[in-house]
């Protein structure tokens, strides 16, 4: 298992007190870099990585540390948070990263992570180790998938794991994440799985492996982990139903919106209109990993955007409240035909049945002063704290459907059936549909797709005519 490493500290490590950390495996060791020079590497003498360094990253947001590596851990916002992890494969290299990090500590105060890893030791013997070969943050390298075995008890979107799905999905293969049962994912982490072929393993006494998103039960076979052969799919008896969520609520948001690509254009709005709406705030913090580390700015935030797309490149970002509101999104930017298009996805906890009155205020406030194209509401009983865990989750049930003013103009009059509510000015306005109150999945499900249907169609009538 690949061992992390945290040094959180109240100062940033200058190079003096990095270069004495680097010192932890003694004259012998070679240091080298990766990651275009934001990682900083501990090498045998042979030049194989030992220990990864990544460069420290400010955390300003309050709660990141707290939510990300619990409560017992203490260190506040601000912090500088240097993370270091060590390969898998050699015996000692975790005592490694544990002495780079103690010698952090020692010299800025703060706590290490886990707290039982740090010391200032030197670490020795280490110069000639056989390290196997694989890229940065896997532990394991096949033809079929990309495995990394993880300890951590909740799994987050660093920005080592974003790296590492950046690289499966350019080489073709799966991505698969193996944890000890009690293990989370948060929002992020769960995204970036849900999309590229990827599967979330969890090691269990009785059946050995199980998959933690759907309960399969899984064999290492032929370079990967899947589904056990038989008839048809076994479930784990580890993933039957919790009690502890009953009670708790998540209201999913699915946004979509298309600006006009022009100089003036600021992104981030819909974001934070939605935020601002259901919690009363705006967003406090945004990155493009986990931990989330700087001060909410739509303006950064565009700025970031603007450099990826003159590249050809999407960008992907985290938002995260404070921690007395719990709510967490991603937004994936990217430069079509239509326009520059934000695909939001946020997720609100605790009151979310009350949130849930406030959908059809923030789809007239998307729909008139930020070009809402589609919203799609959802409710789901799940863990307020927006974590995973590896059991299961009834799937959310659909509440509202709103289609943007762009798409009511292509629709035309023909509303089939539905009556929705009509949002915003009279000549240029959205559609908003009520799907139910999240009691009757099945109801709610089936009009929606009935409402898709017929937009869809619609649509294809428009685009025939047009031709």
């Amino acid at each position: 298992m690949t061992q992390d490493v945290i040094a959180l500290t109240p100062q940033m490590p200058d190079t003096r007190t990095l270069l004495a950390g680097l010192h932890a495996g003694g004259p012998d060791l070679r240091v080298g870099e990766a990651g275009s020079g934001s990682v900083v590497q501990l090498c045998t003498a042979g030049g194989q990585a030992l220990v990864s360094v990544e460069a420290p990253r400010y955390v300003q947001v309050p709660g990141e540390v707290a939510r990300l590596l619990g409560p017992d851990v203490d260190a506040e916002s601000p912090v500088w948070w240097t993370e270091a992890r060590a390969a898998s494969t050699v015996e000692g290299a975790g005592r490694l990263a544990g002495s780079f990090a103690g010698r952090l500590n020692a010299v800025h105060g703060g706590t290490v992570w886990p707290r039982e890893a740090g010391h200032t030791d030197v670490v020795t013997g280490l110069a000639d180790a056989v390290v196997e070969a694989t890229p940065m943050g896997v532990d394991l390298l096949t033809d079929e998938a990309a495995v990394v075995v993880q300890g951590r008890p909740v799994i987050a979107a660093t920005t080592w794991l974003t790296d590492v799905v950046r690289n499966a999905a350019r080489t073709g293969r799966e991505l698969q994440i193996v944890t000890p049962p009690g293990t989370r994912l948060t929002f992020p982490a769960r995204t970036l799985l849900d999309g590229l072929p990827s599967r979330w393993v969890v090691h269990d006494p009785e059946c050995g492996y199980y998959d933690g998103l759907s309960g399969t039960v899984l064999c290492w076979d032929q370079g990967r982990f899947i589904p056990v052969p038989g008839d048809g799919p076994r479930l784990a008896d580890a993933f039957r139903p919790r009690p502890e969520a009953e009670g708790e609520r998540q209201l999913l948001l699915s946004i979509r919106t298309v600006h006009p690509a022009d100089e003036h254009l600021l992104l981030g709005g819909a974001l934070e209109q939605a935020w601002r709406t259901l919690t009363g705030a705006p967003p406090a913090g945004w990155s493009t990993a986990e931990p989330v580390n700087v001060p909410w700015s739509p303006r950064q935030l565009t700025d970031l955007a603007r450099t990826r797309a003159q590249r050809s490149l999407p960008t992907w970002t985290v938002a995260v409240s404070a921690p007395d509101r719990p709510a967490i999104a991603t937004t994936r930017t990217v430069r079509t035909g239509a326009g520059v298009e934000e695909h939001i996805t946020l997720v609100v906890g605790h009151g979310a049945d009350a949130a849930a009155d406030a959908l059809a205020e923030l789809a007239e406030a998307l729909s008139v002063r930020h070009n809402l194209a589609t919203m799609i509401g959802q409710l789901r009983t799940a863990r307020a704290d927006l974590t995973t865990p590896a059991h299961h989750e009834p799937p959310p049930v659909p509440l509202t459907f709103t289609l943007g003013p762009d798409a009511v103009a292509e629709l035309g009059k023909d509303h089939g059936a539905f009556t929705p509510a009509r949002l915003g000015p009279a000549t240029r306005p959205a559609l908003h549909h009520t799907l139910g109150d999240g009691t009757d999945p099945a109801a709610a499900w089936q009009r929606l797709r009935q409402i898709n249907d017929h937009v869809s169609g619609s649509t294809r009538q428009q685009g025939q005519r047009g031709t």
